[in-house]
């Protein structure tokens, strides 16, 4: 096997199969960690008292749990159930379905490389590990910068990984929008309305946003980019740019943020 793990850190989120289920508690694999054996006390496993303990696990089925305890020297690790919530699993199960596809996509690269998945992690694989908290970050960096990428990484597997990538990742992105209200009493108030929207775009400068009416004065504006800072910046840009040139003409505007 290319990637060999010792032991999860107290506090960590680890996938597991549950391989048996006693009256006293669950015996499982830890996905992520070479199916090393953990163990959930019934006291783990919900909150309050459980009776029938096959109501909460059942073999063979995925779980998400938090480490409580590990002992390296004889292998024993103590896992809960009930420690974590229902986000959490959502976001473990999916960064994990997430590292298994890059696993696969450095196999990519490996076979049309002509060489080992070993060789392969020698390459590029263990040091991307090192500098990423997985795998599939570095893939999705590749994509989202590759130009910084290039800046950080040198060898005759790079263009092979950028193709994989390019192929299997899509970029990552996050999504915000706020309502801007705007209202103009001069006779051509809608036209100048129509005016200070486009110049929020326009100084949106080609990032991804689409302004939509949703029932005047009200309209929404959405930006989409790699992180919400970056977003956060666009949508301050675009709705300063229009707010600024309709209070300019006597109009009212203002930005408001919906709670979710």
């Amino acid at each position: 096997m290319a990637r060999v793990r010792g032991f999860p850190e107290n506090g960590e989120l680890v996938v597991c199969t549950v391989k048996s289920v006693k009256n006293f508690g669950a015996f499982v694999s830890l996905d992520e960690y070479d199916d090393k054996e953990g163990f959930v006390h019934v006291r783990d496993v919900a909150t309050g008292w459980v009776k029938y303990i096959r109501d909460y696990v059942r073999e063979g089925q995925k779980v998400v749990c938090k480490v409580l305890g590990v002992d390296s020297s004889k292998g024993h690790i103590d896992l809960s159930l009930k420690a974590v919530n229902d986000h959490q699993k959502r976001e473990k199960i999916q960064q994990w379905k997430n590292e298994k596809k890059a696993e696969k996509l450095v196999e990519i690269v490996a076979e049309r490389m002509k060489i080992s998945v070993d060789k392969a992690y020698d390459l590029f694989g263990n040091e991307l590990l090192e500098d990423y908290e997985s795998l599939y970050d570095a893939f999705e960096s590749a994509v989202a910068d590759t130009e910084a990428f290039l800046e950080d990484y040198e060898g005759a597997w790079i263009d092979t990984f950028l193709e994989v990538a390019r192929e299997n990742v899509a970029p990552p992105s996050v999504q915000i929008d706020g309502i801007l209200e705007m209202t103009s009493y001069a006779p051509n108030g809608m036209e100048l309305v129509r005016d200070a929207l486009l110049k929020g775009i326009e100084a949106a400068d080609g990032a991804d946003v689409e302004i939509t009416c949703v029932g005047c004065p009200r309209y929404r504006v959405l930006v989409r980019a790699p992180e919400y800072k970056e977003a956060e910046e666009v949508l301050r840009d675009v709705s300063n740019a229009a707010i600024g040139d309709l209070t300019s003409k006597g109009g009212t505007a203002a930005l408001k943020r919906e709670s979710k």
